[in-house]
């Protein structure tokens, strides 16, 4: 049994060892959130890479909305190609839709767990 309490302190001292499965939360844009995770010491990075801390840190500075997004999509690029994280969860709903229904709305989006968008759900005549 887990003794200490999931907190983000906890996380952030590094308590958790062969933890199974954990999460943020954080609220905020893309950039904020990507520090939780990505950049050194933050509350979820366990290691970092200098290029990406200083890219976080260029792009906090920046005025300019298109240099931002810029930076931004480059940051994402890097934690991808770098596999810095490993999604071990894909959301797995029960789902149905009965006889009436002629565009259910299910995988129009891929990867979204709900019907949707819920515009394009059809009733047969």
């Amino acid at each position: 049994m887990l003794k200490s309490t999931l907190t983000n302190d906890s996380y952030a001292e590094k308590k958790f060892k062969n933890l199974i499965q954990g999460g943020s939360g954080a609220f905020g844009n893309a950039a904020t959130r990507l520090e939780m995770l990505a950049v050194k010491g933050s509350t979820y990075a366990y290691g970092s890479y200098p290029d990406l801390d200083e890219l976080f840190q260029r792009q906090a500075a920046e005025l300019d909305k298109q240099h931002r997004e810029t930076i931004l999509h480059k940051m994402q690029q890097i934690v991808h190609e770098r596999t810095m994280y490993a999604p071990i969860w894909q959301l797995a709903f029960i789902n149905g839709h009965g006889p009436r229904v002629g565009e259910s709305g299910f995988g129009l989006i891929p990867g979204f767990a709900y019907t949707g968008p819920y515009e394009d759900i059809t009733i047969k005549s």
